[in-house]
């Protein structure tokens, strides 16, 4: 009886982790979630989109009129969802712009375009925030890189906008600057929206009209871009210097 009193109860499954298991445990959790961590899982992601690209070829696809089996609004959603991840992909967007407007016309393919545009960008501003930005911040040097920064920080509205407005800067390296930078996403989606309308637009209208290059619509599409193409390179010079002498 008093064995069975004082015998020591037997070691139960449920037992709490020794101590030197549970630090361990702790120890791996921060390094996962540290910054460069996070950092090198992002790298990884757009190596693999980049790959991604080159071998799916998706943009070839959605010229083709994939997937020819939904018609109607349901395509232009559809559209606008994979152009989003087109972009955030690195498929360049003057290509997608004219698939749209190949694929649905002038109004509907604007629209898929657009949405898709501010998608893209979405995913890409979520991705650099969340993943690069805690760790490339404490990176920052330079007059011209603390320059840029603190036009995306102070003033990221009326930056964003003008380089959506004026083509030159990557779609994608607008994107990831942004993110690092203590831009906010409601003016940054909203000035991805608005500015980038002028020249999707032309690219839809091009596309739409493609199979008559001589139409005056074409024409006065292809002028649109090469002027604003103009605009932006003249911009970014004149930039560039006043950055410099920030």
């Amino acid at each position: 009886m008093l064995d069975s009193v004082t015998r020591p109860a037997a070691s139960s499954p449920l037992a709490a982790p020794a101590p030197g298991d549970a630090a361990f445990a702790v120890r791996c959790g921060r390094a996962l979630l540290s910054p460069w961590s996070r950092l090198g899982l992002l790298g990884l992601l757009l190596a693999a989109a980049g790959a991604g690209v080159l071998v799916l070829e998706p943009q070839r696809l959605l010229a083709e009129g994939w997937p020819p089996q939904v018609g109607g609004a349901a395509a232009v959603v559809l559209f606008a969802v994979a152009y989003g991840v087109c972009t955030a992909a690195f498929v360049p967007r003057p290509l997608l712009n004219l698939a749209a407007g190949a694929l649905f016309g002038a109004q509907a393919g604007l629209v898929g375009a657009i949405a898709g545009t501010v998608l893209g960008a979405g995913i890409a501003f979520g991705l650099g925030r969340l993943l690069g930005q805690d760790a490339l911040r404490p990176l920052l040097r330079g007059r011209i890189v603390h320059a840029v920064d603190g036009q995306l920080s102070r003033h990221g509205f009326r930056s964003m906008l003008a380089a959506r407005l004026f083509p030159g800067v990557p779609f994608w390296a607008a994107n990831y600057c942004a993110a690092i930078s203590r831009m906010r996403w409601t003016p940054f989606l909203l000035a991805t929206g608005l500015g980038s309308i002028p020249n999707t637009a032309a690219y839809v209208i091009a596309g739409s009209q493609a199979s008559t290059p001589t139409s005056p619509a074409f024409l006065i599409a292809m002028g649109f871009i090469t002027v604003t193409a103009l605009a932006g390179a003249i911009v970014a010079w004149c930039k560039r210097h006043r950055l410099r002498g920030h």
